[in-house]
């Protein structure tokens, strides 16, 4: 009942709060933040270790010390396993592979009993009282708390450090509870718990991990209906299943009861960049090769169809909103999505999403026939799974470029998928595709990597052969972990050719141009390798063209400026 008081008051519109309360409060602390820990990162392992004992307790209790890293794309290929990384915020992430599974242990402020949280919120809630408050809530928290304290409400343990009391305080009030260490860690995928017991995650690196993060029943119960409610979703036994969009883009799915869920309750958070990975990044990380991403550059910017196949978490999506920033930047596009996963940059975007559990339902199918109508640019389908694939390929037919994603492993699995049920696209219909990626997801020691396996530039179908034919253009070599481009292009020579109103006797600029695109592209993976800083790059050639952009990366300038 407190707490709902608490944050019933926090949330109406009223008058602010005196001034002269926090400017005595900022006086006496004088801190920058809110948080009793810097959202700065440390920038050597002595630093953290003098800002964070904590973090000393815990490694003077390992066997062997892990490496201090910042940065820690870079060590990919290093043969290393046990390593920490810092979060901000004081949390720590040591990351130690080997045994049955690979081990995720977050270092963090020590937690108070939860006894003692529970006297500072009825100590908070008295302070609140009738009062009613328009300032931010962290700032309103933090400084009640800061009174129960110094008003001794509560009695706090002199062996007790009170930022970290605060820290877990805030934690539980405006953030998510012990999911807030996972949800700082840009490297996270996943993060899923089967019920009681340990939180898994699943780690861009090193793979499926599991934490040391252990919680009972009643804990996720409590946390999920907290976080239901606050992002106004009704969790109950009658409405087990719901899906929750965090602040940070991120998907939250909850099946709630143990008897739908014999282990208890049990979650799935999907984690998605702010900022999507660049083209620049995959090149950074060999998943591209900078002449294939140059490739797919020139053919994007004349409009071509495409899918990103692969099996289950090799990357497509990923791959698939790194290809947007090669879409002409004033392009009206259209994304239509069962969750939202696409990110783009461009201003003429709609984005839609289906309506399937409340009021009448919208499927994939019913946008994408909407979309039709409304003269795009460019079609994104999320992922082709059913019969808007058929509608995917009717819009192909009548010149609008589709980029989507499938689930398929080879161009035999990816046809056999898109003729059958329930897509039944006419065999006829399939050379309106123009290309097809595959990725792939591969070990490598203990190590996760993802490559583009090939790319296969579909020519058409022959229905008196009942085969489709298709040129590889770029193949992976797994023994030298390379990305070889087979020498010439069906699309390129044709399309882009014709685009640009060139003849024959211009192949060879047009294949000049598909290096220096290239070199424009290292140089960005190893300078600029933001998603930010690919689109500027694109626009910029765009506007004055390849080879005065070319010339900039040459003179090792910014290619946009």
């Amino acid at each position: 009942m407190l707490a709902s008081k608490l944050k019933l008051n926090l949330n109406q519109k009223l008058p602010s709060f005196k001034l002269s309360l926090f400017k005595k409060e900022e006086e006496e602390k004088k801190e920058d933040e809110i948080w009793p820990f810097k959202r700065e990162i440390c920038e050597t392992l002595e630093e953290a270790l003098t800002a964070h004992p904590y973090l000393k307790t815990y490694l003077d209790s390992l066997p062997d010390k892990p490496r201090y890293t910042l940065n820690i794309d870079l060590e990919e290929y290093s043969k290393e396993t046990n390593i920490l990384y810092p979060l901000g915020l004081g949390i720590y992430t040591h990351i130690d592979i080997g045994g049955e599974i690979g081990r995720y242990n977050l270092i963090e402020p020590e937690k108070p009993d939860s006894k003692l949280l529970d006297e500072l919120e009825a100590a908070v809630a008295m302070l609140v009282g009738d009062k009613e408050y328009k300032e931010n809530k962290e700032n309103v928290l933090a400084s009640l708390f800061r009174q129960a304290i110094k008003k001794k409400m509560v009695k706090i343990p002199k062996d007790r450090d009170e930022g970290a009391i605060l820290y877990h305080f805030l934690r539980e009030k405006i953030g998510h509870g012990f999911l807030d260490g996972f949800l700082a860690d840009p490297w996270l995928e996943d993060v899923s718990i089967p019920g009681a017991g340990k939180v898994f995650v699943y780690h861009k690196m090193f793979g499926h991990l599991e934490t040391n993060v252990d919680v009972t029943k009643e804990e996720i119960n409590r946390l999920l209906r907290n976080i239901s409610e606050r992002y106004g979703k009704v969790l109950s036994y009658t409405h087990p299943i719901i899906d929750i969009h965090l602040p940070d883009g991120s998907r939250f799915n909850i099946v709630y009861g143990e008897d739908i869920s014999l282990r208890g309750s049990n979650f799935t958070i999907r984690k998605f960049p702010k900022e999507p990975i660049s083209v620049a990044q995959l090149i950074r990380w060999k998943t591209f090769s900078p002449e294939l991403a140059a490739y797919l550059w020139m053919l994007f910017e004349v409009g071509v169809s495409a899918m990103v196949c692969g099996e289950t978490a090799s990357g497509k999506t990923t791959t698939l909103n790194a290809l947007t920033a090669f879409i002409n930047s004033d392009s009206k596009i259209i994304s239509i999505e069962e969750t939202p996963e696409v990110n783009l940059f461009h201003k003429n975007w709609i984005r839609e999403v289906t309506r399937l559990h409340t009021g009448v339902p919208v499927t994939m199918f019913d946008l994408l026939k909407a979309a039709l109508r409304q003269r795009p640019d460019y079609i994104i389908v999320g992922e082709i799974r059913g019969e808007e694939g058929r509608v995917a390929f009717q819009a192909i037919e009548t010149g609008h470029p589709v980029l989507s994603t499938m689930h398929a492993g080879t161009l035999s699995q990816l046809f056999q998928r898109l003729t059958s049920h329930p897509i039944d696209v006419p065999k006829t219909h399939i050379d309106g595709l123009n290309l097809a990626v595959f990725q792939a997801r591969m070990e490598r020691g203990k190590r996760f990597i993802r490559r583009v396996t090939s790319i296969n530039e579909i020519i058409g179908y022959e229905s008196d052969e009942g085969r489709l034919n298709y040129l590889p253009t770029f193949i992976y070599d797994a023994d030298l972990d390379k990305i070889r481009f087979m020498g010439s292009s069906f699309h390129l020579e044709s399309k882009v050719l014709t685009f640009r109103g060139w003849g024959k006797e211009r192949l060879r600029e047009l294949y000049d141009e598909l290096k220096a695109r290239a070199e424009i592209l290292t140089f960005l993976s190893e300078n600029f390798p933001t998603y930010t800083d690919v689109w500027k790059t694109c626009i910029a050639v765009r506007e004055r063209g390849v080879w005065e952009v070319y010339r900039k990366v040459k003179e090792m300038k910014i290619p946009w400026e």
